[in-house]
């Protein structure tokens, strides 16, 4: 599985939304770790997206979460590490919490996807957002991506709620900083079901940030670096006790 790492330090994995690659999330949250150091920041290419090739024997979610943990128990070893998921990659962030809290040291969920049947989630309306020159740059990020993926591998998994989901809630209390930000109007994954794992997280800040939608961050980017900022502060806080 192909990944980029930068820095070094304790661990920390950025995994992407679904057919996305590591791109977008380094280029969003590299300026982060300008001036914070002891992170080595590992953006991963899932299999079947960007350099990363389809693996056939992967028909689900579980698959998937297996591949990404395979990859992280090699790269951190028995360290602990941090993750962050954006959308289907926040889905894989909690599978993985979920197998064991204990190795985790902070977890960030961006525009998470939490209901997985498009049918049953709680959407907005995104009348009141104002397209951007930001959003045009993140609609870029994924038209290239998606150009790059499997397509066919990945439609397979997604096309069947039961295989696009995971076979065992991810749902765990997990007590370490926790960040999950979400889109006022973000009519993919809304921001109304995230809400509702807020209690799984007693350590969490919850942020919904107005005039983004599902590639966000578009023009609230700053807010959104201060947000991740903190919450490695919170995580660094604890190491430090």
């Amino acid at each position: 599985m192909y990944y980029e790492s930068f820095g070094a330090g304790r661990p920390i994995f950025f995994l992407p939304s679904w057919g996305g690659d590591g791109g977008e999330g380094r280029d969003v949250h590299e300026p982060v770790f300008a001036e914070r150091s002891g992170w080595r920041r590992i953006y991963v290419d899932p299999p079947g997206t960007g350099q990363s090739p389809a693996v056939p024997s992967i028909t689900d979610q579980d698959g998937m979460v297996a591949s990404i943990a395979s990859l992280i128990d090699d790269l951190a070893g028995d360290e602990p590490f941090a993750l962050a998921g954006t959308s289907a990659g926040g889905l894989h962030a909690r599978g993985i919490v979920k197998r064991d809290p204990s190795r985790v040291l902070g977890l960030l969920l961006r525009a998470p996807g939490i209901v997985v049947d498009r049918a049953k989630r709680t959407l907005p309306t995104g009348e009141h957002l104002v397209p951007s020159p930001d959003r045009q740059r993140q609609h870029q990020y994924y038209d290239a991506a998606e150009a790059a993926a499997d397509l066919a591998f990945l439609a397979r998994i997604q096309s069947d709620v039961s295989t696009y989901s995971l076979r065992e809630d991810p749902a765990t209390r997990f007590e370490r900083p926790t960040l999950i930000v979400t889109g006022r109007q973000d009519t993919t994954a809304g921001y109304a079901d995230a809400w509702a794992i807020l209690d799984d997280y007693p350590r969490a800040t919850f942020a919904v940030l107005d005039q983004e939608d599902h590639l966000l961050p578009g023009p609230g980017l700053a807010t959104y670096r201060a947000l991740v900022s903190d919450w490695l502060g919170r995580i660094d806080d604890i190491i430090r006790t």
